[in-house]
């Protein structure tokens, strides 16, 4: 029988998966390779839509042909964001490895195009096959109608004619990772966001993005077992070269319930049990809509710790070259640093780190979004342990980025107390700089519902994607770390106690 608890069903979850020196050794386990996922989807039936010729040639191969811009465009999205980008021979078969990274290499998401019907491209369901570069059109039916119910009528969905709809497999990523596998998933989720949102900026498309929708209903659409398989993200895209579709934004989020009425569930079956609880249900659209969730943007930054030393970060812009030509490349050649030699950074290059990933709105001039949709940045913390930065004292500091400034919390070189935390993986003791998303858990579910949890994470994983490719540009190295002593943590650091550590970024020079 369920029982009335004290804690909600996101908090009980990120308690039960946290990583703890005492019993990590008993939940770690061998893998069994004899059932390793398959990180692609096949279908057996349906039309192929090549989209290799478009990325072999230059897009000015295409400049008298308007059809072929269209298909230009829609192919360098779809492989800026998700596309394979290599493969590595590995125990006899291959890792294909693709434009978003992924924990593990596991990729549990899948990308669907929806198209309302074009001239170009017909109505009804596709499922981009990275292997091949191509769309599957799998469901040849308008079902934008069912899209937008499904989608609570979102306004983006009235004026465009493309959308992306993001599922994750569950056990691809459970396989290795079981329960523990949700936050994963959801911080790979993040990963490709923020690649979407940053193609778009290449190919003239902006994605809005929405992450409250009647998950059944998204999930019956698309056809897919909701117990294997579930939508996470959906995003129409309003093609900037029609003026029609020049949009405002909108409300991303919305709440789920707040469950506290549960049973006891047993290991390896948390994750699904917690995503069903986070699901918006049919019928209770309007109840969520009130009372109003308030987006409101703090003018000040959550932390103003008193008599702590404060260092401006304001800097100039990390230069993308012409028409962004050097963030598709970068893009591309990302790849996941495997080692540091723990040489220090400069702390110009720390801060153009933090300019290209918090400052969206000084990189106008060349061309990016200014405010590129998040679910609810307000949530969001981040604090840095510098272990070695030129012109920068050793310690851990809370990053303001309203003020663009550094403030110092705690004095003292964490390279050792940092190679426990991560697991002792040696990334985070060579590296010369740590970086932490956090967020106060409780208070975001009292704002959102469980169904925060979700959000969280993809804007974690969203904003260290930025991080990732700023690192790439400056030629520094970068690899994120979803395994750590979570409580631990917050009491070396200094970390304020009622931060939920989400996500952890290494930087530094690669080996």
């Amino acid at each position: 029988m369920p029982e009335l608890r004290q804690s909600s069903i996101a908090q009980h979850y990120h308690e039960r998966t946290k990583y703890e020196p005492q019993t990590i050794a008993f939940k770690s386990r061998g893998l069994d390779w004899a059932k390793q996922p398959v990180p692609f989807k096949e279908y057996k039936i349906g039309s192929t839509f090549d989209l290799k010729p478009y990325i072999q040639n230059q897009p000015e191969a295409f400049t008298n042909n308007p059809q072929a811009q269209w298909w230009q465009r829609l192919s360098q999205l779809l492989f800026c964001s998700y596309g394979l980008t290599a493969r590595i021979p590995s125990m006899g078969s291959a890792v294909y490895l693709r434009a978003a990274p992924s924990a593990g290499g596991l990729y549990p998401a899948e990308v669907y195009v929806v198209s309302r019907g074009t001239s170009l491209l017909p109505p009804g369901l596709y499922n981009y096959q990275c292997r091949s570069h191509s769309l599957m059109h799998f469901w040849d039916s308008d079902v934008w109608q069912a899209l937008q119910e499904a989608c609570l009528w979102h306004p983006a969905l009235e004026s465009t004619q493309l959308a992306i709809i993001i599922t994750a497999v569950f056990y691809r990523s459970a396989w290795r990772y079981e329960d523990r596998a949700y936050r994963r998933i959801f911080l790979d989720t993040g990963h490709l966001l923020g690649n979407i949102e940053l193609a778009g900026n290449i190919t003239d498309y902006r994605p809005h993005l929405i992450g409250g929708f009647v998950d059944e209903a998204v999930n019956e659409l698309l056809y897919i077992d909701s117990l294997q398989e579930g939508a996470i993200a959906v995003l129409p895209l309003a093609d900037m070269l029609d003026i029609q579709q020049n949009l405002p934004t909108w409300r991303t989020a919305l709440p789920s319930a707040t469950e506290t009425n549960y049973p006891k569930i047993p290991d390896g079956e948390l994750l699904k049990y917690f995503h069903q609880a986070t699901q918006i249900q049919p019928g209770t659209a309007g109840k969520l809509n009130l009372p109003e969730v308030k987006q409101e943007k703090s003018l000040e930054d959550k932390y103003n710790f008193p008599f702590c030393q404060k260092i401006s970060t304001v800097t100039a812009p990390v230069n993308w070259g012409e028409k962004l030509i050097d963030l598709e490349s970068t893009i591309l050649k990302r790849r996941s640093t495997r080692a540091y030699t723990g040489e220090d950074l400069t702390f110009d290059e720390l801060k153009a780190l933090l300019d290209f990933t918090y400052q969206p709105q000084n990189y106008i001039d060349q061309g990016f979004d200014i405010s590129p949709d998040y679910f609810d940045l307000n949530l969001i913390e981040t604090f840095i342990a510098v272990s070695g930065v030129n012109g920068l004292e050793s310690g851990c500091y809370y990053y303001a980025p309203k003020a663009q400034e550094l403030r110092q919390i705690r004095f003292k070189n964490f390279r050792r107390e940092l190679h426990f935390l991560c697991l002792g993986q040696d990334l985070g003791r060579d590296a010369a700089v740590v970086l932490f998303h956090t967020a106060d858990l409780k208070a975001a579910i009292a704002q959102y519902g469980d169904r925060v949890y979700r959000y969280l994470h993809m804007d974690a994983g969203h904003l260290g994607q930025r991080l990732n490719l700023a690192a790439i540009r400056l030629g520094l190295g970068v690899s994120g770390i979803g395994g750590f002593f979570d409580d631990l943590v917050n009491d070396v650091l200094g970390i304020p106690a009622e931060e939920a550590v989400l996500y952890v970024t290494t930087l530094g020079r690669p080996r």
